[in-house]
């Protein structure tokens, strides 16, 4: 078998002309663990007892310990960084202008999790270098429920005048 020549692949960047509204992507998927759970736990200072504490969590409307919201953000943003289309647009990538979030579903120990990126809005902005992506965001457990969805707004660079 021979394998393909990907070192051009090095070379490719995506700028915001490329990516267009309705355009979507998957991520790798990802188990979220006890250990992740108790090391975020320690990171952040967030031991509520839903979290942490079995004896409690069993006897919450969840009937068992749920991971932490923003663990599970913290962890869309890197499988989201794992993507393909973010290695191409990463060399573009100006800044995170704006983030909004919500959890409809709890996140279990144990969930498998992946992530959906569609691109929801792309907006100039009165720099013609620069340009505005908004991303959709869905994490998706095994069994398709959404945990976690929002829009992530992007500043982009543009294709250089004449490329």
């Amino acid at each position: 078998m021979t394998r393909p020549d990907l070192s051009a692949l090095k070379s490719e960047r995506l700028y915001w002309e490329d990516l267009n509204e309705g355009d979507q992507f998957d991520s790798p998927t990802r188990t979220i663990t006890e250990a992740d759970v108790a090391n975020f736990a320690c990171l952040s200072g967030d031991f509520n007892r839903l979290h942490v504490d079995t004896e409690y969590a069993a006897n919450s409307a969840f009937g068992q310990r749920i991971a932490h919201g923003l663990l599970v953000v913290s962890v869309m943003s890197g499988l989201t960084t794992r993507m393909l289309m973010n290695t191409f647009l990463e060399p573009s990538l100006l800044g995170l202008l704006d983030m909004q979030c919500r959890f409809p579903k709890p996140t279990f120990i144990g969930d498998t999790i992946g992530v959906t990126v569609t691109v929801s809005e792309k907006r100039e902005t009165s720099k013609s270098d620069r340009g505005i992506l908004s991303f959709r965001r869905e994490v998706i457990n095994q069994r398709g429920e959404t945990v976690v969805e929002g829009i992530w707004k992007l500043l982009v660079s543009r294709a250089p005048q004449g490329a």
